[in-house]
């Protein structure tokens, strides 16, 4: 993406578009995973929590296609998806370099277990029945770092099995837009819906702050507010220079 010296809504709007397909680039990324958890639950309507190591190949395709982007993936079943496990993450990460490793987080009892059945990135889609992106967010129990979610649920004969998806480091998500925010003016931002910025040209709004001014979830489906979103996805580009006080 080269940096563009236009300013105004429409090169707002352009961005938008472009963060909007990079995404849905992703999320076709991980059809094949999705398909593949059909298939084993097919082939096993309960597996146990080893039989997920057949998917290792498709997860290892995921993190292959955006390889500047996508630094986990793998498959979070349910609760009751499994036969001997309540809780698994059967997830995969790059994030001290290739070949992957999987990731073993404490899914059990104890007082730091990670209860991903109350996270966003497995609640939304689990409700809703549809894709969802969370964050940015620090991921203490994966990435340790800020992060973008992408969650697709999976269902099999009517049945919630799970979630497959992937992770994207905010900073990797930095070296694709900044360029193109700066063009944008002083104090660009891309948002969440609830005004949680992902990445901004100032240092008032570093990655994780809240805006406050404007009110971006008050906004968020005005089309002629502060904020161009990213198709349907809850994201967006909030231009700044007429919408923040003191420029």
């Amino acid at each position: 993406m080269s940096v563009s010296p236009v300013t105004g809504r429409a090169s707002a709007a352009a961005l938008a578009g472009e963060v909007r397909d990079v995404l849905e680039r992703l999320f076709a990324d991980l059809d094949p995973l999705a398909a593949a958890v059909e298939a084993l639950y097919t082939a096993r309507p309960r597996p146990r929590a080893a039989d997920l190591g057949e998917l290792r190949d498709a997860v290892g395709t995921v993190l292959a296609a955006a390889p500047d982007l996508v630094v986990g993936a793998g498959h979070v079943p349910a609760g009751d998806a499994l036969a001997d496990r309540a809780r698994w993450l059967e997830w995969w990460t790059v994030t001290s370099g290739p070949p992957p490793r999987r990731l073993v987080p404490d899914t059990g009892s104890s007082a730091e277990h990670l209860d991903y059945t109350r996270q966003p990135w497995f609640t939304v889609p689990e409700r809703t029945g549809t894709r969802h992106v969370t964050g940015p967010y620090v991921d203490y129990f994966c990435t340790e770092d800020y992060t973008l979610t992408l969650t697709v649920p999976v269902r099999h004969e009517g049945r919630f099995v799970g979630v497959v998806g992937s992770d994207v480091f905010v900073a990797n998500v930095e070296r694709l837009v900044l360029p193109r925010l700066r063009g944008l003016g002083p104090r660009a931002a891309l948002v969440n819906d609830r005004g949680r910025v992902v990445v901004s040209t100032s240092v008032r709004e570093a990655t994780g702050s809240i805006v406050r001014t404007p009110d971006v979830a008050a906004g968020w489906f005005d089309d002629d507010g502060p904020v161009v979103r990213c198709g349907d996805f809850p994201l967006g580009v909030l231009r700044t220079r007429e919408h923040f006080p003191g420029l």
